[in-house]
């Protein structure tokens, strides 16, 4: 007999052996024809599964979050087999379930088309409406190799020959077609539903290694129904038309090119926008009590060699060689320069929290294929920060980081999505019981600036845990920026000491923070969020002042002339074209302002702003177009103090 404990706390006795379905069936007969999976001590398995052992028990529909992995999975052998019906002896490889959908890689001589792709799309369907019931077996290792080898699948059979001489393998069969595969599956084709659409085809080499066949892969994408992958589809248009690299292209942002792969060339108005988000995160910084540094680009390898990261982090460092023979890397990371400068001097237990910020530089090799746009790169620069604590501080530390990180996130409109709390990974430093301890700190710590995290089971950094901001975007997709992880290690490593109330040296308890991570991705992410039109206070170009007739050009100079003396960020259009073509063009480039001057505005001293993306227009006079815009664009910070310091004195701001 096996007990199994139901979510509700309730506990039955139920024979060995029996399976899920029949569990459910004891309690509901809807309930049996509902359930899809089935979990056992946090484990998905099949629901037909014979169990052998308790443990806690639920019972999964096909709606829950669970199921959805599944039924990525499922629809991705769907494809297989579809694909070698269509083109018998295609072979096929791997097929894993990936975020927001699925792909999976053939072997074949000839290459797939975009039309291919619609015939896929349609027998999938055909198999969906078949039901084939999706059955678990169990194979000998040897037996799995031969039978992959007889039918002309040598990838299946190269993958179990990985397998230890001796284990058992699981084979997933599908009416005739079959896989390996270590499950768990939906208990037949019907249960993944058609909510899915097949989205693009892509090369791979097989095990990702460019010695090795190149592959063709399949993508796509599936949902628990119609809607979810319509909503899905719909994002998908909407993230196209905000591509950070199209838009940046458009406003003469920045761009990249072969020479420099990773590298990111900014033209003027990107390296604008970057100094106003730096401006404006300095201020804040300022303002919590960090101190600014600066940390060498390039360091010898026997410093990171004690710092632990030449063990780590060699692959993803750009190493280089001087004729004396010393070996340096370009810093991958600031955290150990940020120790070099703790040590300098003696530290007391009064000198701590010390928070050490830094604009640091850093370089990490990333493959050539994961490069992609502001999003990942070789060269970024990160808003880091290193706070220098007594453990007794970890908790209120953190818990301010967390207010100070939303209000910053919030004034640059991106929604906190959730904070996950990662926990220990499967290969950590520290024991059992270092993790218990610091997972519980930084749980507590969350809760002490009122957030209930989300745990992300085995996604700590190697040395402890640590909280990661997401966030959400104007069109419900979710970006990791910001993030405080707690580290026991390096300090030990790197040999920090303060001297505390005792008299005694201590180590210092070392937070590694960011709040917009790497500057680079961040912009990225705000060129997204907003398709480039961004508030006022972050437009490079805040307003263009364009004339209708050359005889309004000495007054739109002047008016320039004002709005720049005002603080704001002003081109001028003087040249002889229709003023819909001007219009036009400067909307383009994401302009928020355009203050149109004609003959009889340049005589009556007033300026049309029209605002970007109205059809509409405010007319203003040069002096109220100033005052007004200027205090608009004033950034968010600076704004608030503003209101605080009107409200106090009794008058009221502008605008």
């Amino acid at each position: 007999m096996i007990d199994l404990i139901f979510p509700d706390g309730s506990k039955r006795e139920f024979e060995a052996g029996v399976t899920g379905r029949q569990v459910a069936a004891s309690i509901a007969i809807s309930l049996a024809k509902r359930a899809v999976l089935i979990k056992l001590d946090g484990e998905l398995l099949d629901v037909d599964r014979a169990l052998e052992k308790g443990g806690k028990f639920e019972i999964l529909a096909r709606d829950t979050p669970e199921a959805l992995e599944t039924i990525r999975h499922d629809i991705s052998h769907i494809l297989a087999e579809a694909v070698q019906e269509l083109f018998p002896g295609t072979q096929v490889t791997i097929g894993p379930a990936i975020e927001d959908g699925f792909y999976y890689d053939f072997a074949r001589d000839e290459p797939f088309s975009l039309d291919d792709l619609v015939k896929i799309e349609e027998r999938m369907k055909q198999i969906v409406d078949r039901d084939e019931p999706i059955v678990r077996e169990v194979w000998k290792r040897d037996e799995a190799i031969a039978h992959f080898k007889s039918i002309g699948e040598h990838y299946k059979a190269e993958i179990i020959e990985g397998i230890p001489a001796g284990e058992d393998v699981t084979v997933y069969r599908q009416g005739q077609w079959k896989d390996l595969c270590r499950g768990p599956h939906l208990p037949s084709t019907k249960a993944a539903g058609k909510a899915f659409k097949l989205t693009k085809l892509a090369g791979a080499y097989w095990r990702g290694d460019h010695r090795n066949p190149m592959l063709q892969r399949i993508y796509g994408t599936a949902w628990a129904s119609e809607k979810d992958l319509e909503d899905y589809l719909h994002r998908l248009e909407e993230a196209e038309k905000r591509d950070h690299r199209k838009i940046g292209r458009a406003m003469d942002l920045f761009h990249m090119q072969e020479e420099g792969k990773g590298m990111v060339f900014w033209h003027d108005k990107g390296l604008t926008l970057w100094r106003i988000i730096e401006s404006y995160v300095r201020r804040r910084l300022d303002a919590a009590g960090y101190v600014e540094v600066r940390t060498p680009q390039v360091l010898d390898r026997v410093f990171w060699e004690k710092s632990g990261h030449w063990e780590k982090y060699r692959p993803n460092m750009f190493v280089c060689e001087t004729e004396e023979g010393e070996e340096l890397s370009l810093k991958p990371m600031n955290c150990p320069g940020h120790v070099q400068i703790f040590k300098f001097g003696q530290k007391s237990y009064r000198d701590l929290p010390l928070r050490m910020a830094e604009f640091g530089a850093c370089h990490r090799y990333e493959p050539s294929g994961a490069l992609h746009g502001l999003m990942r790169v070789r060269a970024f620069t990160q808003d880091d920060a290193h706070i220098f604590c007594r453990e007794d501080q970890i908790e209120e530390e953190t818990a301010n980081f967390i207010e100070l990180a939303t209000s910053i996130h919030s004034d640059f409109g991106l929604e906190r999505d959730h904070i996950a709390l990662a926990t220990r990974p499967e290969v950590r430093a520290g024991s059992d019981e270092f993790w218990d301890k610091a997972e519980a700190q930084m749980l507590a710590a969350a809760r002490k600036a009122g957030v209930e995290p989300v745990i992300a089971e085995g996604d700590g950094a190697f040395y402890a845990p640590k909280l990661d901001f997401v966030l959400k975007d104007a069109i419900g997709r979710t970006w990791v920026c910001g993030t405080i992880q707690l580290d026991y290690v390096l300090p030990e490593r790197l040999d920090a000491e303060y001297v505390g109330e005792d008299g005694q040296k201590h180590r210092p308890v070392m937070l590694h923070r960011a709040i917009c991570g790497s500057l680079e991705r961040f912009i990225g992410v705000l060129i997204e969020n907003f398709a480039g039109a961004f508030p006022l206070w972050l437009a490079p170009t805040q307003v263009v002042v364009a004339t209708i007739t050359s005889d309004a050009d000495e007054f739109a100079l002047k008016a320039a002339a004002a709005l720049r003396a005002a603080g704001l960020r002003v081109e001028t259009d003087l040249r002889n074209e229709k003023i819909n073509y001007k219009v036009r063009e400067h909307s383009l480039a994401k302009v928020p302002v355009i203050a149109v001057v004609g003959r009889r505005e340049a005589e009556e001293g007033k300026l049309a702003l029209r605002r970007l993306g109205s059809d509409g227009q405010q007319i203003l006079t040069l002096a109220e177009a100033a005052n007004s815009l200027a205090s608009e664009a004033n950034p968010p910070d600076i704004a608030r103090q503003r209101r605080a310091s009107a409200e106090a004195s009794g008058v009221r701001e502008p605008g």
